[in-house]
């Protein structure tokens, strides 16, 4: 996030901030060491039996099918040095190319981009957004259907998070007065964001190793803050949802902040509402007007003050009256006091059918959706998706179908979902300080979710499902470094999920816990020999891995350990607890991806501000073992005048047990490194860079030369966020 500030944008990322002021209840004692539960959870009905009831646990017959038929893969190209020039670096043999970008038009008679603030503002619907982000390749057959090893023609379904405002308007945002009295002045500026905001559809085809979009495709499509949305499942139509623009609570407009995605066994993309609360506009003196109730969620949530971007000042049409959440009318469906909860949710497109209206599944509940990971898919047995809430402090959920999975709905588009996401049970992961976890369920009058609750009174499903962050807090689930991406790998079942990072004010050096082990500091050197700069916490990150009893979705308990901690090559052992080297050290893990094509090689990207004194972003491949490949380690922990030690779980080092890590991309300056797809047989890549130059100061837009990137077209021109393609030269499978 651009440091040189708006009054509308925040001077940190929102993702680093955080609204849990709760604490976990104290970890019981498991039955039994993490030794014989390791045998347990892997052992079989033996195992199951002498476990009981907990969780279903059993023998994962999927998992051990999969290793059977697969050997690991072998990483087989030169690792790419850290860099800090303003290019995107791939290994020898590899080629890069850009393929869509900010700005591109995807209809017909639509002009290209002139990229310098002056372009129709109404035409944006037909154009990328910006801030690429997490997407999904979907292969098309002849008659355009789903074909999903196709390899040569598809749809290319992506986010497109936020926006960077100074390189979007010619002069930057016009805004007129300062702090709450703020307010943008220019509605055609204000249109041009809504549209910049939200996700594309386009088809893409290849020529051998050269791929392109089709500018006039009829699958085509943008959709965005202004598009129609039902929501669906058991929120819909209740009182939470009602607004001026649906008073009877089934739909709202648009979808915003839209960060990592998701996609499910029938074809269509699940497209993730990240840190939608800044953008609703709601003052101090609302305060006044609320319930103890609706204060309570406010602050949990983190709704409150000018509006990320101001989008509520422009005037009082509904367009943009929408964006304040405050009491101005005489009731509910008279303003938008309710609107900010009509946004947090997992949203199911269907890219092959243009027409359709987009579904917002509540029963998968409401918060700082970062993804939606699909678990195994096996049929007769109920669908899971796994979810990290990206903020610090926060938690990861995953949501089990009701209906078991039955493989003739595949290609049944929205009609699906409605089948399998509309009806199910949310659950919340707690880590233990034994390597053993517990899913807890989030239901209404379970666990100490209802009226009774002290910090929360909750009156029903459909206010939990609103409430989720509050229903974590009551059943004592375990606050996260920033949990992000997650990734299931097809050839064990295990499931990884990134922890961004934290700091010394998110969690102090005796806040740690077995599945946040680390405090320390990072010190950081400025560019050019600049001030040294201290980073205390977790700033580097680390990746924790779970397996589900038994490979199944329905099971209350998993094994975990840490699978890779982020860290700079030649820390201290207690900072480096994965042995990373200058081939693979890396900051700040975000986006995290297996290949379908090659079973067992995961992508690793960064999105980071700690390392950035050495290097820019990057994508790393790896080839993980299995949870439970490394053992128990005892770290020591330094802050200013405290020393403390703390227990946590660590997986094979890169290089042992037949792991591997190495570094496979370093992008340009001021990017992050975002989204994953490939083609059906692998053969390409697509990885998106996001807000290249993005610490370029809001006074500087009139002076090219002090642009911190060009990236893409070089030159003097302003950067944009784009989509790669990334081919090997001879034609072979991306990585190995």
């Amino acid at each position: 996030m651009n440091l040189s500030h708006t009054p509308f944008t925040p001077a940190i990322d929102p993702d680093d901030i955080g609204h849990n002021p709760s604490r976990e209840t104290a970890l019981e004692t498991l039955i039994a060491t993490r030794i014989s539960r390791r045998g347990l959870l892997r052992a079989g009905t033996a195992g199951a039996a002498m476990l009981g009831g907990i969780g279903g646990l059993g023998y994962s017959t999927i998992a051990a099918a999969a290793d059977a038929r697969s050997a690991a893969p072998s990483l087989s190209f030169g690792t790419v040095a850290k860099h800090l020039d303003d290019r995107v670096a791939v290994p020898p043999g590899y080629t890069a190319r850009v393929l869509y970008r900010l700005g591109d038009p995807i209809a017909a008679g639509v002009p290209a981009y002139k990229n310098d603030g002056t372009d129709d503002p109404a035409s944006y619907d037909r154009r990328a957004g910006d801030h690429h982000d997490g997407m999904t390749w979907f292969g098309m057959d002849a008659q355009g259907h789903w074909a999903p090893r196709a390899a040569e023609r598809g749809l290319l379904v992506m986010n497109h998070e936020a926006i960077t405002p100074a390189f979007l308007h010619v002069a930057g945002q016009t805004i007129a007065g300062a702090k709450d009295e703020a307010r943008r002045t220019d509605a055609r500026e204000v249109q041009r964001e809504f549209y910049l905001h939200g996700v594309s559809v386009i088809e893409t085809r290849s020529k051998g190793q050269s791929w392109s979009y089709s500018q006039d495709s009829r699958y085509n499509r943008r959709i965005h803050t202004l598009t129609e949305m039902v929501l669906s499942g058991p929120v819909a139509g209740t009182d939470f949802v009602k607004t001026k623009y649906a008073p009877d609570g089934s739909k709202t407009r648009g979808t915003v902040n839209n960060c990592a995605n998701g996609t499910t066994p029938w074809g269509t993309y699940l497209t993730c509402e990240e840190n939608w609360a800044g953008y609703f506009r709601r003052l101090a003196a609302d305060d006044a007007q609320r319930s103890a109730k609706e204060l309570a969620a406010f602050k949990r949530y983190g709704v409150a003050g000018t509006g990320r971007e101001g989008w509520a000042t422009v005037g009082d049409d509904d367009l943009y009256a929408r964006w304040n959440t405050e009491v101005r009318g005489a009731h509910p469906t008279a303003d938008y006091r309710n609107v900010a909860n009509t946004y947090g949710w997992v949203v199911e497109i269907d890219p092959f059918n243009p027409k359709s209206t987009p579904k917002k599944r509540t029963a998968l509940g409401r918060f700082g959706h970062e993804g939606a990971c699909l678990g195994p898919v096996v049929p007769g047995q109920p669908l899971v998706w796994y979810m990290g809430d990206d903020a610090r402090n926060e938690y990861i959920y995953k949501f089990v179908s009701a209906r078991n999975w039955d493989p003739k709905d595949t290609g049944k588009g929205l009609a699906a979902g409605d089948k399998y996401m509309d009806a199910g049970t949310l659950y919340v992961a707690k880590f233990k300080d034994d390597g053993s976890g517990e899913w807890l369920e989030l239901s209404f009058g379970k666990n100490g979710i209802d009226a009774d609750n002290k910090s929360y009174a909750f009156a029903s499903q459909a206010d939990v499902l609103v409430h989720a962050r509050l229903a974590a807090d009551a059943v004592g689930a375990t606050r996260m470094d920033r949990p992000e991406w997650a990734a299931a790998n097809p050839r064990t079942g295990d499931v990884y999920v990134t922890l961004t990072n934290t700091n010394a004010r998110s969690r102090p050096i005796d806040k740690t816990s077995p599945a946040n082990p680390r405090y320390y500091n990072d010190p950081k050197t400025g560019k050019d020999g600049g001030k040294k700069e201290d980073q205390w916490g977790n700033p580097n990150g680390h990746i924790v891995r779970f397996a589900d009893a038994g490979g199944k979705p329905t099971s209350l308990a998993f094994q975990w350990d840490v699978y890779l901690f982020g860290a700079r090559a030649g820390s201290s052992p207690d900072v480096n607890l994965s042995g990373l080297t200058a081939d693979n050290d890396f900051s700040s893990p975000d986006g995290l991806w297996f290949s379908q094509a090659v079973p067992g090689l995961a992508w690793l990207e960064t999105d980071d501000g700690a390392y950035t004194d050495v290097t820019n972003c990057m994508l790393l491949a790896a080839v993980p073992g299995l949870v439970g490949d490394g053992g128990k380690q005892t770290l020591v922990n330094v802050s200013p005048g405290n020393t403390r030690t703390q227990d946590t779980y660590v997986g094979a080092q890169p290089g042992q047990k037949g792991t591997q890590l190495q570094r496979f991309l370093v992008g340009p300056k001021g990017c992050e490194i975002t989204g994953i797809a490939e083609s059906g047989d692998g053969r390409a890549l697509f990885i998106n860079i996001q807000h290249p130059g993005e610490n370029t100061p809001d006074a500087d837009i009139g002076d090219p030369s002090k642009f911190e990137s060009h990236w893409p077209d070089g030159g003097q021109a302003r950067p944009r966020s784009a989509t790669l393609v990334i081919t090997r030269d001879d034609g072979g499978k991306v990585g190995v």
